[in-house]
């Protein structure tokens, strides 16, 4: 009877000593179909693949697209005219062109005596992103976001709820107009804006075929950018993911978008855009404010430098990083549009005012205010890399008039 169980306790330590040595296979949390059926399930949706779908997505009785007013847009986005110097185009702080034609606006606010400003930028001027890469976006003559804002992209902006980052702006119309007409953006009023548009020839012409009542309007001018910025659509590997291509996304990445929906990220970053769809309270959960409790100032005394401290001046606010800008969202109620979180690899920095450069950084951030959650290395690793699956080219939609559908 000891030999047996002898024998069967030097079964067991044997069992043990292999598992230990031998590598084990981590088992997946979904399997592909599964992963991909709880994401669509979940309000994770996919960007169209046509120009069909994305009528369906975009196309407003207030504004209905057509090849010649996309056409019509495209060509006001990058043309100078808007802005009061004629300095900067929509497309100067919304990048989304490879031939660098802005290097030189770029470069000329790099090197500005002012420190504020990021040099993400010097390596990233051909970046389809939508975006400037700065912390505070920069208008006309050179003025900075009073508030510190940094610039949001253009790209899927047409598929987003709100366009602003307090989530004041509903429609990509409303958001151009105001962009052309801000003293620190383009600076140009509607009628300054009508005027020079008028006297262009061939932009009354297009106009006229863009259009019904074949005005120059300011109206017409933002309904034309509107239209060209609907079809700024990105498409990636998460979207053939979803799509079926069970060999698009990494396996990293999948952990990642798993993790993603089950830490509850996907409660507000959802949607086509993963992101943009709602105003949210940003944090939730300031147990790391940046309290200053001190207002120091020095003064000479008989010969002699006295420094005094004003203990009763508090500086408060709730984020877990410098307060630039001093803005506090909607009604100054820590509300903030949820960022889309498509092509975030290429819009950094990242926060309302630029604050935070890194991306894991804005994760670990973002799951400890947000969630109240601690994340591990390897738990940032795998969302970044589902974050870095969400990076896209724009879709070249072949437009076809609805009348030759």
């Amino acid at each position: 009877m000891k030999f047996f169980a002898y024998l069967f306790a030097g079964l067991l330590i044997g069992i043990f000593v292999v598992s230990i040595l031998l590598p084990t296979k981590e088992k997946p949390l979904y399997s592909d179909d599964e992963l991909r059926r709880a994401a669509l399930s979940r309000d994770m949706q996919t960007t169209p693949k046509t120009y069909e779908e994305l009528l369906k997505l975009v196309d407003t009785k207030q504004n209905r697209l057509s090849k010649a007013k996309i056409e019509l847009g495209k060509d006001l986005y990058f043309d100078k005219i808007l802005s009061k110097s004629k300095d900067i185009s929509c497309a100067t702080c919304h990048l989304i062109s490879k031939d660098q034609k802005d290097k030189k606006i770029y470069i000329d606010a790099l090197s500005a005596k002012t420190n504020n400003k990021t040099d993400c930028i010097i390596c990233h001027l051909s970046d389809q992103s939508g975006v400037d890469r700065f912390e505070v976006a920069v208008g006309d003559a050179g003025r900075e976001n009073p508030f510190h804002l940094n610039t949001l992209t253009t790209l899927n902006a047409g598929l987003a709820k709100y366009q602003t980052w307090d989530g004041s702006v509903k429609t990509i119309e409303e958001q151009v107009g105001n962009s052309i007409k801000a003293k620190d953006q383009m600076n140009l009023s509607a009628s300054k804006a009508e005027q020079r548009v008028k006297a262009d020839d061939a932009y009354v012409k297009k106009f006229t075929l863009a259009f019904k009542d074949k005005k120059v309007s300011f109206e017409n001018i933002q309904k034309a950018i509107g239209a060209y910025l609907k079809t700024l659509i990105t498409r990636s590997d998460y979207d053939r993911f979803l799509d079926g291509d069970n060999g698009a996304m990494s396996k990293s990445a999948k952990k990642g978008l798993a993790n993603f929906l089950n830490f509850g990220c996907k409660g507000c970053h959802t949607g086509v855009t993963v992101g943009g769809q709602s105003i949210q309270k940003f944090p939730l959960r300031d147990y790391n404010s940046i309290i200053d409790v001190t207002n120091s100032f020095n003064e000479t005394q008989k010969g002699r430098e006295v420094s005094h401290f004003n203990f009763n001046a508090k500086i408060y606010h709730p984020f877990p990083f410098e307060n630039k800008g001093g803005f506090m969202g909607k009604d100054g109620d820590r509300l903030f549009r949820v960022p889309m979180l498509r092509n975030v690899t290429k819009t950094s920095p990242y926060f309302h005012n630029g604050a935070v450069k890194k991306l894991r950084r804005a994760v670990f951030l973002m799951a400890k205010h947000q969630l109240g959650m601690n994340l591990s290395d390897k738990q940032i690793d795998d969302i970044v890399e589902f974050l870095k699956a969400l990076e896209g080219d724009i879709v070249d939609y072949k437009v076809i008039d609805k009348a030759d559908l």
